[in-house]
């Protein structure tokens, strides 16, 4: 079931149901810039079996409110559009406008980010978490298995080959360009620990177009003000039963980001999935499911 929503002044978002009207709920939140149909179809039906799956676009994405025009002030500096803790209300105001009082929560990189603000900020709307891809919003050191500390700024960043890719300009050729860009794009997310699969990505992204209507690169999640976003005591104090996804082949936030992660935040443990990148391809989505319905099915049963 689709269903548009009004949750702020002059902002619509776009969410999709599936699964049973009275199974727990199971919200997914996708990262910066992607639309909801990024969580691939197979793995929204495996969750759906035990779940009623939400799943939708934020602004500036897919078929919600596009509210951002990178236009630049007098003397050239960029506008920021809105906070990313604007995007934050979103997910809340998703679960009210859908009347929904509490529910699990899983969050992919930016959408890890939004996941841990809302768990920090709104403990009580939420029934247990998974995060994906993704970094603390935390000061606390990471303690390395050998017991050596290692202070958050010394952590492993974005591999060069992803800074690169991210730093070309982006031109519109059309639109066959512009789906070949996105699948250079995914070859260097996915790791290059499994097979790269082509015409998967592909398909997502020729869906990704189909669904929003245009081929348009939207760079809003990028331009918006990041200030404000550390959570560090709330996490530590955290309480809503949480599991960090690890992805050996991740690109974006390489290990140990995801132990350091579940390190900030109390009472979380971590899973890692063979091979898994930045990405979500049919390699990784059965343990994926699995994996997350595990830690959904223990959380509900308490």
């Amino acid at each position: 079931m689709q269903q548009f929503l009004d949750v702020a002044p002059g902002i619509r978002l776009w969410t999709e149901q599936r699964g049973a009207a009275d199974a727990p709920p199971l919200l997914l939140v996708m990262g910066a810039q992607a639309t909801g149909v990024g969580w691939p179809d197979e793995l929204v039906d495996a969750l759906a079996e035990h779940h009623r799956v939400i799943r939708y676009d934020h602004r500036d994405t897919g078929r919600s409110t596009w509210c951002f025009s990178p236009t630049l002030r007098a003397g050239g500096a960029p506008i920021r559009p809105y906070r990313i803790a604007d995007l934050a209300d979103d997910v809340i105001a998703v679960l009210d406008g859908l009347g929904i009082e509490r529910a699990h929560l899983v969050g992919m990189s930016l959408g890890g980010m939004l996941a841990q603000m809302v768990l920090a900020d709104h403990p009580d709307r939420w029934i247990g978490a998974t995060l994906i891809g993704t970094m603390a919003l935390s000061t606390t050191p990471y303690t390395a298995p050998d017991g050596s500390v290692v202070p958050v700024g010394e952590l492993p960043g974005i591999r060069p080959e992803v800074l690169e890719l991210w730093a070309r300009p982006v031109e519109d050729h059309g639109p066959e360009a512009e789906v070949a860009r996105r699948l250079e794009h995914w070859r260097v997310l996915a790791g290059g620990q499994l097979p790269f699969d082509a015409a998967y990505y592909e398909a997502l992204e020729r869906r990704v177009i189909e669904h929003t209507g245009h081929h348009r690169v939207g760079t809003a999640h990028g331009r918006a003000d990041d200030g404000g976003m550390l959570r560090t005591e709330e996490l530590a104090r955290n309480e809503v039963p949480t599991l960090v996804i690890a992805a050996p082949a991740e690109p974006v936030f390489p290990p140990p980001h995801p132990q350091h992660l579940a390190q900030c935040i109390g009472g979380a443990h971590v899973v890692e999935i063979p091979g898994m990148g930045h990405a979500l391809p049919p390699a990784v989505q059965g343990p994926l499911a699995e994996a997350i319905l595990a830690h959904t099915g223990a959380v509900t049963a308490v």
